[in-house]
């Protein structure tokens, strides 16, 4: 059985019940799991990765995700929109897509990801025009090696039904339904160490029926997978709420089934404190996207107001059509600086945002096996070079959310190295974005 050990980091952040640091702390790995965390490790014939003048963390989860908007980046028209506006611009540009631009699109966006040190991601892809399938995405992260939690999401409400997207991109309940069980048999994995667990999401209170997000409660649980979806994005958000449904969204999401240790809501911009209660009595989990909700003058979640509460929260950098990039230490580092901006400069430390990027998203995708570095844990581990001008002068490389890189050095996903010396290991990266870039220009065409 092979063995990696990396030695002599300069920080070793475990992410354990203690939230122990280790200065020049090693870490073993042994077909694909952490078989030993501490200082000093021997071991005759393993390979050795040394981490000397680098901060070795666990690998950064993403919990929300697009990735098929990577291929609709800056897109005039919807560069300067609120959410609503943005996506009439985008819909049907959307709506052109087929199963190459959903591959390579995924290929492109989990390669990014890797690049800024995470190691696992969801994804909710809930549009599917001409022949695209989730199958797709899938295949695209079997080829790049980063944990995958993909969701089978869905739009049934389309304009002639006063819902937002074009009829062109809405399905019918019972086809929705049929697929959620499709895919959930063909490629969930519900054991320790699986590389690939699929969750259903309907996308959005304003695309889809209550009857819809009903039944996909109902089969969520049947099939035992997780539930995930957008909520309170935005002051249009909620004003539609209001409207349609008579209440705020998160009486919305209790009435209908989504909320529970199983759930977890992209953005949550909007919640009030009755709702944040709601998700932390109930074990509701949050995806904070701060970047995109920058972009989109959403607003600034509560997150520190979430977090004194107890509801689980990790990060997301949302789809690149309204980031418009993928890298999750940006994400995290925007996350402590807004949450500053709306309570203070002691709101949010820098290992705080860092533990959102790795354990607390862990948690909230429901991965007890992932997100810390402990023994028996996978083996899903990032190394920052902190040596270079990025944290010069630095007097605390374990705070590089503050003074430091935005690209890993190394990335291991189960043992298996993607990313060796900032470079992609796992597939030909220049020849896929030259791929995208020629679908990008077909599409603008």
């Amino acid at each position: 059985m092979s063995e990696i050990l990396i030695r002599n980091a300069e920080g070793l952040v475990t992410m354990n019940a203690a939230r122990a640091e280790i200065a020049g702390g090693d870490v073993l790995i042994r077909g694909g799991v952490i078989a030993a965390v501490g200082q000093g490790l021997q071991v005759p014939g393993a390979q050795v990765i040394e981490a000397t003048g680098c901060v070795v963390t666990p690998g950064l989860v993403n919990t929300h995700h697009h990735l098929y908007q990577t291929l609709t980046r800056a897109v005039p028209g919807g560069q300067d929109a609120l959410l609503f506006g943005w996506l009439k611009t985008l819909y049907p540009i959307w709506a052109r897509f087929g199963p190459e631009e959903m591959f390579v699109s995924a290929q492109v966006g989990l390669a990014e990801l890797a690049l800024s040190g995470c190691s696992m991601t969801s994804d909710h892809l809930y549009l599917f025009p001409n022949g695209s399938r989730l199958d797709d995405t899938i295949a695209a992260a079997g080829e790049v090696g980063l944990r995958f939690h993909p969701t089978r999401g869905a739009m049934s409400i389309g304009e002639s039904d006063g819902g937002l997207p074009p009829d062109s991109l809405v399905e019918t309940e019972h086809s929705i339904l049929e697929d959620c069980i499709r895919v959930v048999d063909s490629f969930h994995n519900s054991k320790e160490g699986a590389m690939v667990r699929v969750g259903l999401a309907p996308c959005s209170p304003f695309s889809v029926t209550r009857d819809l997000m009903r039944e996909a409660a109902l089969l969520a649980r049947d099939k035992g997978v997780m539930l995930h979806t957008h909520l309170a994005e935005n002051d249009e958000d909620v004003a539609y709420s209001l409207a349609r449904f008579g209440c705020r969204p998160g009486q919305y999401a209790e009435d209908l089934g989504w909320t529970g240790d199983d759930v977890w809501h992209a953005h949550c911009v909007k919640l009030d404190a009755g709702e944040i209660d709601l998700f932390a009595r109930s074990g509701t989990g949050v995806a904070h996207c701060p970047c995109s909700n920058c972009r989109l003058g959403s607003g600034i979640a509560p997150i520190r107001a979430m977090r004194d509460a107890g509801v689980k929260v990790g990060l997301g950098v949302d789809g690149s059509a309204s980031n418009d990039a993928g890298n999750l230490v940006a994400e995290a580092r925007q996350a402590l600086l807004l949450q500053r901006v709306a309570r203070g400069a002691d709101a949010m430390s820098a290992r705080e945002a860092l533990e959102l990027a790795t354990l607390g998203g862990a948690r909230v995708l429901g991965r007890s096996d992932c997100g810390s570095l402990e023994v028996g844990k996978r083996a899903d581990i990032a190394i920052w070079d902190v040596s270079g001008i990025e944290a010069a002068g630095s007097w605390d490389r374990v705070a590089f959310l503050l003074a430091g890189p935005m690209r890993v050095r190394d990335l291991f996903v189960e043992g298996r190295q993607v990313v060796r010396d900032g470079q992609m290991m796992t597939m030909d990266l220049p020849a896929v974005v030259a791929r995208q870039n020629r679908l990008a220009r077909a599409l603008m065409g």
